[in-house]
C-alpha cells in the first residue's frame, strides 16, 4: 500500500502543501509514510494523490483539498475505496497511449532520495557503460536514432562522435536545462521528479566523449528543479556516483550548477555557454562547433534535459529497443507539454508519429465546451501555428516542418474557435 502525492511545480501550485499536511496526520500511526513524489502529468487534477493497492492498483485522487485528502486516506485505510475525488476512466484515458521513458520515474519515486532512484535501477547504466568503452557507447546511441529533444533533432551520436575525436586540453558536458518556449515545462518537470536520471547520463556521456565535468545550466525561476539537483548532486558525490574513481574504473566526473536569469536568448547553445563563461549570452558564430570549441573553447556536447533522460535506458534496454518506437527518421518517444484550450492539460510522452488529432482527442480529452478546434502552436517562437485541416498530421520532425512548423521543445498550445489568429500572432 503506496501513498504519492504530487509535489512539483504544478501540485504545489494548486495546494499540494495543505493536502501534504493533511495525509500526514491521517497516515500518522498506520505504518504507511506519505511519498512525496514529481508530477505524473495529470496536472489538470493537482493537487493529485496516487494511491496504489496491495494488490498492486492505481487509484487516483485528485483536485484535493485538506479535508477530502485526510477522509480519503482514513476510508482507504479502512479498507474502503471512495468515489469522492476519484479520476474517471475518461479522465485516465490521458494516460493510455503514452509510453514513458523520459517521464519513466516522475510522480512514482521520492524525487529527493537516491536510494529511491537505485531501487527503480538507477546508476545501472552507469555502471553498463563503464564495463564497455566510450566508442561502444556512442554506437549505442547511433543505432537508437536518438535525435535532440531540444528543438533541432540533431542527432545525439554525431555531436558525441566529434567532441570524441576533438583534441582538447579538456572536455566538457553540458546540460541545456533554461526551458524557455510558451507553454513548455517538460524538462522541469524531468528535473523535479527524476534528477538523477540527468545526473546519471550526463557521467555516461562524460565517459563517453573523454570528459570529467559537467554543467547544468538551469532556469532561475525554477526553483524547486534547482533544489532537487542540488541534493542530487550532494547525494551522488558522498555516494562515490560523482567525483573521482566511479564505481573503482579510475573514470572521473562531476557536475556544477549554473543558474541563467530568464533571458531567452541564452536557450541557443553557444550564447550558453557564452554566459556560463560568466559573459552576456550572446550567440557566436559557427563553425567552430561547440563539440570542436565550446566552453572555455574546449571541445563541447550540449544536449538539453529530455534528450539525457532518455539515454540510461538506452544503454539499459538497448539501442534496437529503442529503434522500435517512433518512425523511421525520429525513433523513440517524445514530451509534449499539453496546454491552452484543452480539457487535459499537462505532460504527455508518446510514441514519434502519433497524429495531432490523437494526443487532443484522445490523450487531451478534446477541446472544451463543444467549441471546435482551430489550431496548434508548436516550436515556440521558431515554429507555427498547425490548422484543423492538418490535424491528422504525424507529429515527429520532418512532418512539422514539411507543414511549416517544427517538434520544438516539445510545448504544445490548443487553440479554439474564439481564438484570434491576428492576436496570436502579434503576441
Amino acid at each position: 500500500m503506496r501513498f504519492l502525492l504530487g509535489y512539483g511545480s504544478c501540485g504545489i501550485a494548486a495546494g499540494a502543501a495543505a493536502v501534504a499536511e493533511a495525509l500526514e496526520t491521517a497516515l500518522a500511526g498506520s505504518g504507511h509514510a506519505l511519498e512525496k513524489v514529481g508530477c505524473n502529468g495529470l496536472c489538470f487534477a493537482e493537487p493529485l494523490m496516487q494511491y496504489i493497492d496491495d494488490e498492486g492498483r492505481d487509484h487516483y485522487y485528485g483536485r484535493l483539498d485538506a479535508r477530502s485528502a485526510a477522509s480519503v486516506a482514513a476510508r482507504l485505510l479502512a479498507g474502503e475505496v471512495p468515489e469522492e475525488n476519484l479520476l474517471s476512466e475518461e479522465e485516465l484515458s490521458f494516460l493510455t497511449g503514452q509510453t514513458r521513458i523520459a517521464l519513466r520515474h516522475c510522480g512514482l519515486i521520492d524525487p529527493e532520495s537516491l536510494a529511491a532512484y537505485e531501487g527503480a535501477g538507477g546508476y545501472r547504466a552507469l555502471r553498463a557503460a563503464l564495463s564497455g568503452t566510450g566508442a561502444q557507447v556512442i554506437e549505442q546511441i547511433r543505432i537508437s536514432g536518438l535525435r535532440g529533444r531540444g528543438g533541432a533533432g540533431f542527432p545525439t551520436w554525431r555531436k558525441w562522435q566529434a567532441a570524441s575525436e576533438a583534441k582538447g586540453e579538456k572536455k566538457y558536458v553540458v546540460c541545456n536545462a533554461d526551458e524557455g518556449d510558451p507553454g513548455a515545462f517538460m524538462d522541469r518537470s524531468v528535473l523535479e521528479g527524476d534528477p538523477h536520471a540527468v545526473l546519471e547520463a550526463m557521467a555516461i556521456a562524460g565517459y563517453a566523449i573523454g570528459a570529467d565535468e559537467g554543467y547544468i545550466y538551469v532556469r532561475a525561476e525554477y526553483p524547486i528543479a534547482v533544489k532537487r539537483l542540488e541534493i542530487a548532486i550532494k547525494q551522488a558525490r558522498e555516494y562515490g556516483l560523482l567525483g573521482k574513481d566511479i564505481f573503482s574504473t579510475g573514470f572521473n566526473f562531476d557536475i556544477q550548477l549554473r543558474l541563467g536569469a530568464g533571458a531567452f536568448v541564452c536557450g541557443e547553445e553557444t550564447a550558453l555557454l557564452t554566459s556560463i563563461e560568466g559573459h552576456r549570452g550572446e550567440p557566436r558564430p559557427r563553425p567552430p562547433f561547440p563539440a570542436v570549441k565550446g566552453l572555455f573553447g574546449q571541445p563541447t556536447i550540449i544536449n538539453n534535459v529530455e534528450t539525457l533522460a532518455n539515454i540510461p535506458q538506452i544503454i539499459l534496454k538497448g539501442a534496437e529497443w529503442f529503434a522500435s518506437m517512433g518512425t523511421e527518421k525520429s525513433k523513440g518517444t517524445k514530451v509534449f507539454a499539453l496546454g491552452g484550450k484543452i480539457r487535459h492539460t499537462g505532460l504527455v510522452e508518446i510514441p514519434m508519429g502519433t497524429t495531432l488529432r490523437e494526443i487532443i482527442y484522445e490523450i487531451g480529452g478534446g477541446i472544451p465546451n463543444g467549441k471546435k478546434f482551430k489550431a496548434a502552436q508548436t516550436g515556440g517562437p521558431s515554429g507555427g501555428c498547425i490548422p484543423a485541416s492538418l490535424i491528422d498530421t504525424k507529429v515527429d520532425y520532418d512532418s512539422l516542418i514539411a507543414i511549416g512548423s517544427m517538434m520544438g521543445s516539445g510545448g504544445m498550445i490548443v487553440m479554439d474557435e474564439d481564438n484570434c489568429m491576428v492576436d496570436i500572432a502579434k503576441f
